[in-house]
């Protein structure tokens, strides 16, 4: 099996969607307000390491934990699902921390870049698609954090409260449709 365009467009969109670091902005903006700054370097790279960590070790973890990959899948599959709602509906289910103190580890680093949902993302693309390709996809999707990060305030004006609200609802439903094919690619095995 060798990696295409086509797969990595689809893992990086993937995981851009998870990532949700255009969704992030108005929390983004009020932390950096809040902070004086975010240190838009240390965030990235912290986010990163966590991503790749994860791609790496992620499934000799779940080994021994006496998990499977395609049983992680289709759990990450119901987190991505219910992600997606959250950005649809405009409804909190899964709760972030409030406190300020080491911001650029928590909560920016994480789990505002790379939180469960996205560490559970790239576990699940891990089972359908190369390691090689979602490397490169998380690789590349740090360049759009990092350049996110660096123009928030540009970001803000440029979309308004509408665009930001309709962008976060798009990417919303495209988490949906890949939640629903993460699930179907791995549900039949564990039904065996």
């Amino acid at each position: 099996m060798h990696w295409t365009i086509k797969d990595l467009f689809t893992v990086t969109f993937t995981l851009f969607a998870v990532i949700d670091i255009v969704g992030s902005i108005p929390v983004l903006i009020s932390l950096k307000t809040k902070l004086g700054g975010i240190n838009e370097f240390r965030a990235t790279i912290i986010s990163g390491v966590l991503m790749i960590l994860f791609l790496f070790i992620g499934e000799p973890f779940l080994n021994l934990l006496g998990l499977d990959v395609g049983s992680f899948a289709v759990g990450g599959s119901i987190i991505i699902f219910l992600l997606g709602l959250e950005m649809v509906l405009g409804l909190e289910f899964f709760k972030s921390e409030k406190d300020v103190r080491a911001a650029t580890v928590v909560p920016i680093a994480f789990p505002l870049i790379a939180g469960s949902g996205t560490l559970t993302t790239i576990i699940s693309l891990k089972a359908i698609y190369l390691q090689s390709t979602v490397l490169f996809a998380i690789l590349i999707n740090l360049v759009v954090v990092f350049t996110v990060l660096k123009s928030l305030r540009f970001i803000e004006h440029i979309l308004g409260p509408a665009g930001l609200i309709a962008v976060r609802k798009f990417f919303g439903v495209v988490l949906l449709a890949i939640a629903v094919k993460i699930f179907a690619t791995n549900a039949h095995e564990l039904i065996k």
